[in-house]
């Protein structure tokens, strides 16, 4: 275990995936994070000491430049969909990569994955968009080899997407959802970390790759999918722009008035500006067939996790049969 890999944010939903990976290849993997006692989960996944959680702020230079001392490869996977405090999506997104690549050119580091999304866009219609974008410019500016990754809606284990509106089936007969027929292309988490790791081993070449599964669906359609999973019947509702947008400047605006202690973690109007646009890996783009990996589809992966939104649970199927005798007898 000579080698070394720190990555930004890689206690969070994508980059605990990475860090799996990366300990499994034999690496010793350094997290870096804002709360290291909220990222202990990451400690199991290799040998004891091979993964390690530490204390970074990305706004910080020399925070930055001390969790990567000595690193062989550098992740950054640190995004916000919301702002917080000091914690915009300038600040983040923007400059915060950028800080991650310069300090790891200053400090000879050989390989570079920065995680963005599809969308990164400087005349996208969100500022979530425009600083993914600014970036990715950024980092490329600093390390021309850097691999950049656009996942499109990444879902797994522990995904706020689906889970999150699973949660909602539970609440009533009616889901509602914003922009049904904005087009997505949902990909598993753990094939965006084995794209990842290709970039951090050296085995693939820089550049911009747009990673997306092999199911392009509406949101709407991506919701009857997660209910068929759930076993549930729900009416999916596309709320019109003149509903959604005063719900979302609602719950904005109470998040400003409670000097951000309540975090808008239902809907931002900069998340509306957002799905205006189709979350889809363009066409030419480079992607997982120029990685040689095949993604695996929604219906391979939703059921494991979903389960436990199921009326009955892990034992729904149980349920379900018991019912069946008694309509049969």
């Amino acid at each position: 275990m000579s080698k070394l890999v720190t990555i930004y944010g890689g206690s969070g939903f994508v980059g605990r995936y990475i860090a799996r990976r990366m300990a499994k290849e034999g690496w010793r993997v350094r997290v870096a994070v804002r709360r290291p006692n909220e990222a202990m989960h990451v400690k199991p996944y290799g040998v004891p000491g091979q993964v390690e959680p530490i204390f970074c702020n990305i706004r910080d230079d020399a925070s930055v430049a001390a969790v990567m001392t000595g690193s062989d490869a550098v992740v950054n996977c640190v995004g916000v969909l919301n702002e917080l405090g000091k914690n915009t999506f300038d600040a983040v997104h923007a400059e915060g990569a950028g800080r991650i690549a310069r300090i790891a050119v200053e400090q000879g580091v050989a390989n570079m994955v920065h995680v963005s999304a599809i969308g990164a866009d400087a005349d996208a219609p969100s500022a979530y968009g425009r600083t993914k974008a600014a970036g990715e410019a950024a980092v490329l500016k600093h390390m021309p080899n850097a691999m950049v990754l656009r996942p499109s809606v990444v879902f797994g284990t522990e995904d706020n997407f689906f889970n999150r509106f699973a949660g909602m089936t539970r609440l009533g007969p009616v889901l509602p959802i914003a922009s049904g027929k904005t087009l997505f292309q949902p990909v598993f988490a753990d094939d965006v970390a084995k794209a990842a790791v290709k970039g951090l081993l050296g085995e693939a070449a820089g550049g911009v790759y747009e990673l997306g599964g092999p199911e392009v669906k509406s949101f709407s359609a991506l919701m009857q999918d997660m209910l068929s999973v759930v076993h549930r019947r729900r009416l999916v509702v596309s709320l019109p722009g003149i509903v959604a947008w005063p719900m979302a400047f609602g719950f904005d605006m109470m998040q400003a008035a409670s000097f951000q202690l309540i975090s808008n973690g239902v809907l931002t109007r900069d998340q509306l500006r957002g799905l205006k646009r189709d979350n889809v890996v363009a066409e030419g783009a480079m992607g997982f067939a120029d990685l040689d990996l095949q993604p695996v589809t929604l219906g391979s992966v939703l059921p494991d996790y979903l389960w436990k939104f199921r009326p009955a649970g892990q034992y729904d199927a149980i349920t379900g049969s018991a019912r069946n005798l008694r309509h049969d007898g």
